[in-house]
């Protein structure tokens, strides 16, 4: 623990840090609000499922556009984009009731995409704000990792007590002003840059170095597992008879996560981070086999802490290697591309396995989970000459 009260005693990372928090849970929040307050309307299931798809798909597409903006531009990009995200989650509270579901849709995808990219702003200047302590560099990037997963479980829970107690739309307008308070308390932390980097042209594009794209081409199966977990979990406890304790397994494991990333960042490792990233992917589908097992919520909540202790550590380690192999100027917009991939396997995980579950019960998902992290793993392993080589050029 003292390595992380070193991380948070560290000025200005600690404050960023915290910034980042409060920036990143409508992230969070938005999924759960947007169905809620289409289906409490009087929308139908059909219209409140598009919608959050619109969300989440307009997340992974904005996200590399914004990063590319902000290494362009500077972070000052993070102010109006969290204007125009706050604007229309307002428009959304305004005319979603009533209007028709496409327009709902619609709105939702523009709110995603419009969502601020103050966590890939962060990650990308890691490097520069360490400069000072170095060695705080991989507990840093498995807090932020940790803070990612504390977002995703408090997130939901917030928005389930403000839709009980006042609505959702005061979930939906809170999560605006969390958009808007985040980026602006961030950026007054954050250290004037240096001189801005150059324009990105081509040969700074980060789709163009081969590290860059190993890691994005992983997290794509990485993110079919977990959206897999995601269906699977709720399944599997309105089969054993218990559908309410689906939330306390999903926040089982996300405990499991955030227990590994806090283990991760604490240890002091001998080994290159692109090793450390090779051995974590090969483990992480092992995690999942004893998931085939349990038939009793108390035992998939033990099984299924082992399937979240590597989630923080994979990406805290995928951070580390994007941040050091992205182009000069161009860090912001890598650090997006491979959540852009994670975003889009999470929902593929998700369809696949709900039309899995309906054919063949919650094992299958299991099964589709297993598979596509050990897709991964061989990707991983099949180009980790490319993470090496580019270590061994800096």
């Amino acid at each position: 623990m003292r390595t992380y009260l070193r991380v948070l005693g560290h000025r200005p990372l600690g404050a960023l840090l915290a910034a980042s928090l409060l920036a990143r849970l409508p992230q969070s929040m938005e999924g759960l609000a947007v169905i809620l307050f289409v289906t409490l309307g009087g929308g139908s299931y059909a219209t409140a499922g598009a919608a959050a798809g619109g969300l989440a798909l307009g997340m992974a597409a904005g996200g590399p556009a914004l990063g590319r903006i902000a290494d362009r531009r500077g972070p000052g990009i993070l102010v109006p984009t969290s204007f125009v995200h706050a604007g229309l989650l307002g428009l959304l509270v305004v005319v979603g009731v009533g209007a028709p579901g496409w327009l709902v849709v619609a709105v939702c995808a523009g709110i995603g995409a419009a969502f601020p990219p103050t966590h890939s702003v962060l990650r990308g200047r890691m490097p520069r704000v360490l400069t000072d302590s170095r060695d705080l560099l991989v507990p840093a990037y498995a807090l932020d990792s940790v803070i990612m997963d504390l977002t995703f479980v408090g997130g939901p829970l917030l928005t389930a007590l403000l839709v009980t107690v006042a609505g959702a739309p005061t979930a939906l307008v809170v999560a605006a002003a969390a958009t808007l308070a985040g980026p602006a308390v961030f950026l007054r932390h954050l250290p004037e840059p240096a001189p801005l980097p150059r324009p990105a042209g081509r040969s700074a594009t980060p789709l163009r170095s081969p590290a860059i794209v190993t890691v994005m081409v992983t997290m794509l199966p990485f993110g079919v597992a977990m959206g897999a977990l995601e269906v699977l979990l709720p399944a599997f406890s309105q089969a054993v008879g218990s559908p309410d304790l689906a939330g306390v397994l999903l926040g089982v494991w996300a405990a499991g996560s955030v227990l590994g990333g806090l283990l991760y960042g604490a240890r002091t490792w001998g080994v290159p981070v692109a090793t450390r990233h090779l051995h974590l992917s090969v483990v992480y589908p092992v995690c999942f086999l004893p998931l085939l097992v349990p038939s009793s919520p108390v035992a998939m909540a033990l099984l299924v802490l082992p399937a979240g202790l590597l989630i923080a550590p994979i990406f805290a380690s995928r951070n580390e290697l994007v941040g050091a192999h992205a182009p000069e100027g161009s860090e912001t917009e890598a650090l997006s591309w491979p959540i852009t991939t994670l975003l889009c396997g999470i929902a593929a995980g998700s369809a696949v396995a709900g039309v899995l579950i309906d054919e063949y019960g919650w094992r299958a998902a299991v099964i589709a989970s297993i598979v596509a992290a050990s897709a991964g793993a061989g990707v991983v392993g099949a180009r980790r000459g490319t993470l090496r080589r580019e270590v061994a050029a800096r």
